[in-house]
């Protein structure tokens, strides 16, 4: 175990240096990302292994100059190493036929891949504080080269934004843990305990926070979609499907070293992750770029999944391990499907932009006529986040609902308020994926194209293999459920006992909530009655036909209850989407203009009409990011203001750097002394 983890960091390592030193973007330009995805599956081997009860450690005592230091893969480690590593290796499989494909423009991309890879396994197995800081720190900054590759004056911003928010999160985090490890007397992460009194509630908080922007949750969340889309191919799977987890798996280790967290927390971030749900996907739907569509779905996930944790904190606070256990399985099956669905997203996604040198939903129309591997994928990934059953998001939702349906068996009446307001976030969340990923499906996949296009350019081999993949996880991991949540079980031990979690299981194929007899559901079944009905369907039409339904007959297919529409006159995604924005305007704050245009151009075609004086009038609508534009924007003026006084401070002068350090040094000592 211990050589298996050192030897993925040693393999990681070969992949940056191959990329950076041999230059190998001439004759093996795969290279790089295949040796990530061999480090990949090394390291969910020993994420399976620390699962099942068998923990690495490779010591860094001699490294680190700071104490006893080591990496360790216990089982809440091993379980979101095999979660992300297991969605990493089909993904690096599909970025090496990438950068085979793009030769010139793979260079250095391999080794920020593994240096994002490198850092994702050292903050799930860091059990010092400092050496996991030094991951996050590295994420980071991997997360800036990832965004910042194309050397694009459109990707400056996305790559500073991620850059911000990225240290944000990292100070609120070093914030944290140094304030738990200053009262804990120790930096070694096992040693932190329950911390009580406001010092405690201040670093639950601060910890939270930090965690929470990484993921996407309100506030935090406006650096998402720029800076997925600002990332190279199928690189993005990687950060949304893989690197992010990090931020889940900060959140798990808050509660099981710190314990029941402040009574108004849970609350608190149930509202927050009900908003954040049903923003990120309002967005989703009234995207037109490919791309942003599923980051918005990102930060969509990113508030089930918190509103699934806030009920575990809920149980935490008043000591019911049952509905620890319900909130922390519900949010864990979240993050199981989001990780497969969005890395299948993003990976068919880079190789279909790729192909076509657009996300534009309206020029991809009908992409799995002319890239049949990347449309299954494509496809495949949104029915799951969609939530449609048989595949693994149904399930995943279905444990969040019911989750929040043990409202009743709380007692504080806030809580049971704050329980009822995320319920209904939530089903609003779970109705509007319906409608953006059947937009998705329905146009993007399954469209008819708006006019003749060349056959786009299909991944290769191991491309093909690696979306499908992802696509067979999508529905293998729903039929298999009863084994996941297993799994789950044995990697949750540190938070909430497994007998505890294992009640999740009724019988070996059928689920219920944990708790007994409130509900049930069984999706290993419904891979087997969904077959057989839907068999069992055609052969009573069959029979009822006398047998004519093997005739067929071939009409055109019914579109926009019009016959001869084609091209743009066509029904767009756009048009599909404006109901929602519609309905949604006082979330997106939708704005619409009605203007004259000029009668040569018209406009786009059908977005015009002939006012009575003959003239050609146009229509536009537009939304607005509410937190981007009401509280970022108004602090950026104050924020410069700041920032060139404090360039005041930067004199040259010796005498003066040393007085400040003289300054800082006293503060310190007062502190100090005031808490000791």
């Amino acid at each position: 175990m211990n050589a298996l983890l050192a030897a993925a960091f040693a393999v990681l390592t070969v992949a940056a240096a191959t990329d950076l030193l041999a230059a190998p973007r001439r004759r093996a330009p795969w290279l790089p990302s295949a040796l990530c995805g061999v480090a990949s599956a090394d390291l969910a081997l020993v994420g399976a292994m620390a699962v099942g009860g068998h923990p690495a450690r490779l010591g860094l005592d001699g490294w680190v100059g700071l104490g006893p230091a080591a990496l360790t893969a216990d089982r809440l480690s091993g379980l979101f190493l095999l979660l992300s590593f297991a969605v990493a290796t089909p993904v690096c499989a599909t970025a090496a036929d990438w950068a085979r494909a793009r030769r010139a423009d793979a260079g250095g991309l391999g080794a920020a891949t593994a240096l994002l890879l490198g850092a994702t396994a050292l903050i799930l197995t860091a059990d010092h504080v400092f050496v996991f800081l030094f991951g996050w720190e590295s994420l980071t900054l991997a997360f800036y080269l990832v965004t910042a590759y194309r050397r694009r004056t459109d990707t400056v911003a996305p790559s500073l934004l991620t850059l911000v928010f990225g240290k944000a999160s990292g100070q609120l985090a070093m914030l944290g843990l140094l304030l738990a490890a200053a009262r804990a007397g120790t930096f070694h992460l096992p040693g932190l305990q329950v911390l009580h009194g406001h010092a405690g509630a201040a670093a639950y908080v601060l910890l939270v926070a930090g965690f929470a922007v990484k993921v996407g949750l309100i506030p935090g969340q406006i650096w998402m979609p720029p800076g997925y889309a600002a990332a190279p191919g199928p690189v993005r799977a990687l950060m949304a499907g893989v690197a992010v987890n990090v931020g889940f798996y900060g959140l798990w280790r808050t509660a099981a070293l710190l314990g029941p967290p402040p009574g108004w927390l849970p609350l608190v971030l149930l509202i927050v992750g009900g908003v954040t749900a049903l923003g990120g996907i309002a967005h989703a739907t009234v995207q037109q770029r490919l791309h942003r569509v599923i980051a918005y779905s990102s930060i969509e996930n990113a508030g089930l999944i918190i509103v699934g944790y806030a009920i575990a904190l809920i149980g935490l606070d008043l000591r019911q391990p049952a509905l620890t256990a319900v909130g922390l399985l519900a949010a864990s099956l979240q993050v199981v499907a989001h990780a497969i669905a969005k890395s299948a997203l993003f990976a068919a996604a880079g190789v279909i932009g790729s192909a076509h040198g657009t996300d534009d939903m309206e020029r991809l129309r009908g992409v799995a006529r002319r890239m049949p591997y990347s449309g299954t994928a494509l496809a495949v990934g949104a029915l799951t986040l969609a939530g449609l059953p048989p595949t693994v998001g149904f399930v995943s939702e279905w444990f969040l609902l019911e989750a929040i349906a043990q409202q009743f068996r709380v007692d504080p009446l806030p809580t049971r308020l704050a329980l009822a307001v995320a319920g209904a976030l939530v089903a609003l969340t779970a109705g509007f994926a319906g409608v953006a990923f059947v937009r998705v499906l329905g146009f993007t996949v399954l469209g008819s194209p708006v006019a003749a296009r060349r056959t786009g350019r299909e991944a290769g081999v191991a491309g093909r293999a690696g979306l499908l993949t992802l696509a067979a996880g999508c529905l293998a991991v729903a039929a298999a459920t009863p084994a996941e949540i297993r799994v789950l079980a044995a990697g949750l031990t540190p938070v909430v006992p497994a007998d505890v979690t294992l009640g999740a299981l009724k019988s070996p194929w059928v689920l219920q909530p944990v708790y007994p007899d409130f509900s049930i559901l069984s999706p290993s079944w419904l891979w087997i009655m969904m077959p057989v009905l839907f068999a069992a369907a055609l052969l009573g039409l069959w029979t009822l036909s006398k047998g004519g339904l093997t005739r067929v007959r071939r009409v055109p297919a019914w579109r926009s209850a019009t016959a001869g529409v084609e091209g743009a006159d066509q029904y767009t995604p756009f048009g599909y989407s404006h109901p929602t924005r519609k309905i949604l305007a006082a979330l997106l704050l939708t704005r619409n203009e009605l203007a004259e245009v000029e009668a040569a151009t018209g406009g786009r075609a059908g977005d015009e009409t002939r006012g009575a004086a003959g003239s050609h009038l146009g229509y536009a609508t537009d939304i607005v990011e509410v937190v981007e534009e009401y509280l970022y924007r108004p602090l950026r003026r104050p924020t410069m203001i700041a920032v060139r006084l404090v360039k005041r401070l930067q004199s040259g002068r010796l005498d003066a750097y040393l007085a400040y350090m003289l300054i800082a040094l006293v503060a310190v000592l007062a502190v100090v002394a005031a808490t000791v």
